[in-house]
């Protein structure tokens, strides 16, 4: 055992010194500024995110959408970072039609309608409160009885159960709420109050949709409005903010769309497609491609694609290990081998012959590293479709630099704590004997 633990430890000590050397060769000599490559950079990263995907045949509409609405969300942090959070990209997806009549939106949609057809359907200058129960009229608990001496009663206490519900909602109005969005239901009796008030009222939107608005405009999601005196109340302080919010036709739903909310932009895709299962496919290439862009916006770097990266470490790194004298050179060596393994893979996933093709690219890498004339063979990549080697910088297939160095990573972190598993717990099916046997019966004293 002790033999092993210390064949291991050399292991592990050489994948961690391979997966150093990779992360700096990568930055040093394959990262792209993503400035450099101009205003074509995150289209030419989207484009590559779905040219496998479902939508590759339309990847330069999709592409434009991505990075689209990735451009709307972006914005700098107070450290002068930029950040693009893809949360605030809502997509809605809507069977018919083709998918090329798939739209962006300006603004958070939401599938809802308001709650009547004599609410207003646009507010401007929307004061925007999200609650997260209904306003019902509210009923005894399950358990709860009153007891009425004098039938006359009765209706002063149907009238108080109404009352209960008519109370939190003027609380909400009284706020300076216009725009009332809510988890739960509204019944006939609440809806009243609200189109006195001139408010829009929206039920039944989803909870993880709530969440979202009321970050983008500033409002707090209300659970209850108890407050910690034991009374109910709602501070204005709870509301979020809008330029408008109004209820659209689009394409064949009526949606509610909330504009220019304060705290950060947001925007929706409505994605069309054949069927169900075609528009849910197309839901997770898009988001796919929404997470390599917002990768590159936030890194500022990209990579070549096509296994230029995987081949150019693969030769860097045998290179490297011949140069060391210690047990961790055939750790390195091997670790340079299994880079090999995404290029020839892509090469079989394209009908090619892997070995003629990795070979090629193999000597380019090896003449950009060795010759300083050929330098600028670093940036060849797998050409699949052609079935051959090309400059995969100039053909602008590209991927976030953070997530090649991440997967990296954690592959190397994985693959050694696989290492270090040297037990193994086996349990043993148990016999299924005859409780009637012979043996058994005499056992037990039957016989």
């Amino acid at each position: 055992k002790q033999w092993y633990q210390r064949r291991v430890a050399i292991t592990a000590g050489g994948y961690k010194l391979a997966c150093k050397e990779s992360v700096k060769f990568i930055q040093e000599n394959l990262a792209i500024p993503a400035a450099e490559l101009g205003k074509n950079c995150l289209l030419n990263v989207a484009k590559t995110s779905m040219s496998s995907k479902i939508i590759g045949s339309d990847r330069d509409f999709f592409a434009n959408i991505v990075v689209q609405c990735a451009e709307v969300v972006k914005f700098t942090n107070t450290k002068g970072d930029q950040k693009c959070p893809i949360k605030t990209i809502n997509i809605l997806k809507a069977h018919g039609k083709s998918a090329r009549e798939s739209t962006v939106v300006k603004g958070y949609a939401l599938n809802c309608t308001v709650g009547s057809q004599l609410m207003p359907k646009s507010i401007k200058n929307a004061k925007l409160a999200c609650i997260d129960f209904s306003l019902q009229k509210s009923k005894m608990k399950l358990g709860v009885q009153v007891v009425v001496d004098d039938p006359s009663k009765l209706e002063a206490v149907r009238q108080r159960e109404a009352d209960i519900t008519k109370e939190k909602i003027m609380l909400i109005l009284n706020a300076g709420a216009n725009v009332i969005l809510t988890t739960g239901g509204i019944d006939d009796m609440c809806l009243k109050y609200f189109i006195e008030a001139g408010a829009m009222a929206v039920r039944r939107c989803k909870k993880e949709d709530l969440k979202r608005i009321a970050r983008a405009s500033g409002a707090t999601l209300v659970a209850s409005l108890s407050n910690l005196d034991g009374e109910e109340s709602f501070e204005p302080a709870f509301l979020g903010a809008a330029d408008e919010v109004v209820q659209q036709r689009i394409c064949d739903d009526e949606l509610i769309l909330v504009k220019g909310t304060k705290a950060k932009a947001s925007a929706s895709i409505i994605l069309r497609g054949a069927n169900d299962i075609y528009v849910d496919e197309m839901d997770r290439s898009v988001h796919d491609s929404l997470c390599a862009v917002k990768r590159v916006i936030e890194s500022k770097s990209v990579v070549p694609g096509g296994g230029c990266v995987e081949a150019a470490l693969s030769i860097y790194l045998e290179n490297f290990a011949t140069s060391l004298g210690s047990r961790e050179q055939l750790a390195i060596a091997e670790f340079a081998h299994a880079m090999l393994v995404i290029p020839k893979t892509l090469v079989v996933n394209a009908a090619k012959d892997s070995t003629e093709l990795v070979a090629k690219l193999r000597a380019f890498h090896n003449a950009s590293q060795t010759i300083e004339a050929k330098r600028q063979f670093k940036w060849i990549g797998l050409d699949l479709e052609n079935g051959k080697c090309r400059d995969n910088k100039e053909a602008g297939v590209l991927e976030p630099e953070m997530s090649k160095v991440k997967s990296l990573k954690f592959a190397t972190e994985a693959a050694i704590t696989i290492l270090r598993i040297d037990d193994m717990i086996k349990i043993y099916q148990p016999s299924k004997e005859d409780p009637n046997s012979y043996a058994n019966a005499v056992k037990s004293g039957r016989m």
